[in-house]
């Protein structure tokens, strides 16, 4: 019989173990972060002072989510104001401010991360964009690769590793650019899901690996073929 991750003697052992673990084992430990998290949460600031802000580490992304939904509002209010842009440093050539995305996203408000990130695209495609409501495909190759990767590396950081762009690319890559092998895989069945936005999706971490952030299909696949394979997120792969 397979038994479970070995329990680990001390709250300290047990997050440096977190951290320093690959994903797979990752993720076996997570039950035992919940099971603890009381005796975690005084040590995980310290910890986090020491993990890169400037990675997409999903080690960081989850000691944070932990603070945020049991720490006492008053100490999570007090780190939150230390970190007025978020935990994650990102920067931005057009200069759009990414700290409304990463709150939402520490949040695991999906949702409303989904829609933030929506809302940057269209910044970053222009004026004619955001008049619109919509991205034209055509639109994304100026985009900056620093603006890009930013949304990319927050939405890594924030869901275990399990959503964004980059994410998006390997999945279609895995399937040999097919289409539509990519979409019941990304759990959005057909290109038209869409037109059911946002009751036919599922907005937490239990969703299909890549299920997130969304793109609007309705016009077909250019605008995300566009965004997938432009050089910010193909960068990310390599």
């Amino acid at each position: 019989m397979l038994s479970g991750p070995p329990v680990v003697s001390t709250a300290e052992q047990l997050l440096d173990r977190f951290v320093t673990a690959s994903a797979r084992q990752r993720r076996t430990l997570l039950p035992q972060l919940q099971a603890r998290v009381g005796e975690l949460l005084p040590l995980i600031p310290a910890e986090l002072d020491h993990l890169d802000r400037q990675g997409d580490d999903w080690a960081a992304g989850t000691l944070i989510q932990l603070l945020a939904a049991h720490a006492e509002p008053v100490q999570w209010q007090s780190w939150q104001q230390s970190h007025a842009e978020g935990w994650l440093q990102t920067d931005s050539a057009a200069g759009l401010s990414f700290a409304p995305l990463q709150w939402a996203l520490v949040e695991q408000q999906f949702e409303q991360a989904d829609r933030v990130t929506s809302e940057l695209l269209r910044q970053l495609a222009g004026e004619g964009a955001v008049k619109r409501g919509y991205v034209y495909y055509s639109e994304v190759p100026p985009m900056p690769v620093v603006d890009l990767q930013a949304i990319d590396r927050l939405w890594v950081c924030f869901s275990q590793g399990r959503f964004g762009f980059s994410v998006q690319a390997r999945l279609l890559r895995g399937c040999n650019q097919r289409w539509d092998q990519l979409w019941p895989r990304l759990g959005w069945k057909q290109a038209g899901l869409w037109t059911r936005y946002p009751g036919s999706f599922t907005w937490s971490l239990e969703a299909p690996e890549g299920h997130m952030p969304l793109i609007n299909q309705l016009r077909g696949v250019r605008l995300m073929d566009a965004v997938l394979r432009h050089p910010a997120i193909a960068q990310r792969l390599t």
